[in-house]
């Protein structure tokens, strides 16, 4: 037993001094790793209508389909990266992807809705352990003066997965089948195992015992807050079980909160959330995914809708995303010293802002410029805020706690996902009806129920009506298209009132504002028991959020 901890103490020691050569490695590594979970996010949402003809599966059952994945992720990410911290971050890698690879060769076997949901749900198990892993193995490999470049790649291929996602599974599905889809996840997840065995691995020291109170409450606190937003579209927000979900998902936090500040070892010092630049780095990926997620979630119905695109040609109309995000995040450790964090991410949500609010231009019959000039200045904004803002959640934590500070960054994603798809898809619901609502009385009453639930299910309904039907066609879209509009205002409004938040809250260039902070909290300190060593009440060295 102590061989082995020895063993292992020499391997954690040699990641510090990887090769250069090494290092680039164990990057293209991680980047593939979390590449895998993001696109598995998203790919199925292009086959859901297929899945529906094969396996008879119900609206509720299809979103399951692509939720249960995202919901089981996003509430294992904290568990799952503190269990890296402490075993090893490689063998956390190596089990996710094990866990992912056999969940998604199931569905090729079992093809019943429920026997579908359930492999995504196991699939999101294995997700929560791949995604803090790949980036706390490159926070821990590569030196301070150097991590920057690395995470700025890492978020930049995790901000461009989305879209990956969609093109891969636009291709794969305009030659073969939905099962396609989890060939390519299986055949991806076995491979990228065996290149997981060829890189260092990784662990906190300390081997501090693991907050399993802790790990409980969060997890459940995100799970049931998080099937609350899902519920939203459907339910409404109103629904006892919407609002009482995400009521009892916040109460739990505050009683995870105060659980952790007793804690000896937490599983989360939850005070860094009251550091400038950890808050900053928390609010900006809640909400560029937020927005990102949601704008996708319209978009998409849009192109493929209204201007008749395929789904291949609507991951092609996306690609241009994929540009700016990717030079802004390498481009990050150039930027980011210059401008500073607060400038940086305030902008960032700004353009994202305007670039939403630049879509009021679009119409039934909007030629591809139009959408792709808003998209553009969306997609500036995004890459502004990639990397800067997971640079600052990781520089806010020392590093034997890299899995967690990663899982904090990944849940913050996924919980800003599965909010700005139930936004955008409550306003847009909720919008559509409404416009639609005084055409109704012309259709048939059999066929109203129909077309008030979507734009989708209205030109089915119209393609059966005849002449009547090309009069419901008409309202239909010019609903749906008023809906949209909507649709974009909110979540525009909700991600400037964020930059502002970011403009008011976050450190400046020079560091100032969190100076001030550890300043205030060294005095407090100093007045209860004497001077403290160079470290913040939450355990992290005070220059290192002098970056700004």
């Amino acid at each position: 037993m102590v061989d082995a901890r020895v063993r292992s103490d020499q391997n954690d020691a040699s990641i510090t001094s990887l090769s250069s050569r090494s290092r680039v490695w164990l990057l293209t590594v991680a980047c593939m790793g979390v590449s895998l979970v993001i696109t598995s996010m998203v790919a199925l949402n292009t086959a859901l209508p297929d899945i529906a003809v094969e396996t008879a599966a119900t609206q509720t059952q299809l979103t399951w389909v692509v939720d249960g994945y995202t919901l089981v992720l996003a509430c294992l990410l904290l568990p799952a990266g503190a269990l890296g911290d402490r075993y090893g971050r490689r063998g956390a890698l190596l089990l996710g992807l094990a866990v992912f690879t056999v969940a998604s060769i199931a569905p090729l076997i079992f093809g019943s809705p429920v026997e579908l949901i359930i492999a995504r749900a196991v699939a999101g198990i294995g997700a929560a352990f791949v995604m803090p892993a790949t980036l706390s193995l490159l926070t821990a490999a590569y030196p301070r003066d150097e991590r920057n470049k690395a995470v700025g790649i890492w978020a930049g291929v995790a901000g461009s997965s989305a879209v990956i996602g969609f093109l891969g599974s636009g291709v794969l599905l305009h030659f073969w089948s939905w099962q396609s889809i989890f060939w390519a996840f299986a055949l991806s997840g076995a491979g990228l195992f065996v290149l997981t065995l060829t890189v260092a691995s990784s662990r906190d020291q300390e081997a501090t015992p693991l907050d399993w109170l802790g790990a409980v409450l969060i997890g459940g606190a995100v799970a049931i807050f998080v099937f609350g937003v899902v519920e939203a579209p459907v339910r409404g927000w109103t629904h006892p079980a919407v609002y009482g979900c995400m009521a009892a998902g916040v109460v739990l936090a505050i009683v995870f909160a105060f659980v952790e500040l007793r804690r000896t070892h937490p599983l989360l010092d939850v005070r860094l959330f009251a550091r400038p630049d950890f808050a900053t780095g928390a609010v900006g990926v809640t909400f560029f995914f937020l927005a990102n997620f949601g704008f996708f979630f319209v978009s998409m119905q849009y192109m493929q809708l209204l201007l008749g695109y395929t789904p291949l040609q609507t991951a092609l109309a996306l690609a241009p995303l994929m540009v700016p995000v990717l030079i802004l995040s390498v481009a990050t450790p150039w930027f980011l010293p210059r401008a500073g964090l607060r400038l940086v991410v305030s902008t960032g949500l700004l353009l994202i802002a305007v670039g939403l609010f630049c879509t009021r231009i679009l119409d039934l019959n909007s030629p591809y410029v139009d959408l792709v000039w808003p998209l553009l200045i969306m997609a500036t904004g995004i890459g502004l805020c990639t990397a800067p803002t997971t640079s600052a959640i990781m520089g806010a934590v020392p590093d034997e706690k890299q899995g967690v500070a990663s899982a904090v960054n990944d849940t913050t994603r996924e919980v800003g996902a599965a909010i700005g798809i139930a936004v955008a898809g409550s306003v847009l619901a909720a919008q559509y009806g409404q416009q639609l609502q005084p055409h109704l009385a012309l259709l048939p009453e059999a066929a109203r129920e129909s077309a008030s639930n979507s734009l989708a299910e209205a030109l089915a309904v119209a393609a059966r009506l005849g002449p009547q039907g090309a009069q419901l066609s008409e309202f239909a879209r010019t609903a749906f298209l008023d809906a949209m509009q909507a649709s974009f205002t909110v979540l525009a409004l909700t991600t400037a009132a964020a930059a502002a938040f970011v403009a008011i809250w976050s450190p400046g260039r020079d560091g100032e504002q969190l100076r001030a902070v550890q300043r205030l909290r060294s005095r407090r300190r100093d007045e209860v028991s004497g001077p403290v060593p160079d470290h913040d009440d939450a355990g992290v060295r005070t220059t290192a959020g002098d970056r700004g």
